[in-house]
């Protein structure tokens, strides 16, 4: 998930499915047996047989918050590029499988993955 925000949206997810899942943070590792949820910051370095890249929509992927905060154009780039890379970054540490979700309207950034 892009931030904490989105995090209750795979827990829902998972309960659907009927997975056992755990909250990976600071003190909690992943655990054999369990799905791990996590933000994308807390993905990164990681590796996992398949991960699920959810909440891939517009205005959540690139955060709206952010992008509102920005002042100028060349900060505006700087916020758009650092988006973009929080998402690729995370995308690679599936090692067999990925699979991204959103709804629409979806992020602007999910053709670049498609390319």
């Amino acid at each position: 998930m892009r931030s904490d925000a989105e995090l209750q949206r795979a827990r829902d997810a998972a309960t659907q499915a009927g997975l056992s899942f755990q909250a990976l943070d600071e003190q909690t590792q992943s655990a054999s047996g369990h799905i791990s949820i996590s933000t994308l910051h807390q993905a990164q370095g990681l590796e996992f047989y398949a991960i699920a890249v959810m909440a891939c929509d517009d205005e959540v992927i690139p955060s709206q918050a952010r992008i509102e905060t920005v002042a100028d154009e060349a900060d505006l780039k700087e916020a758009y590029n650092t988006e973009r890379h929080l998402l690729y970054v995370a995308c690679p540490c599936a090692c067999e499988q990925l699979f991204v979700s959103r709804v629409k309207p979806i992020s602007e950034f999910l053709d670049d993955l498609r390319g």
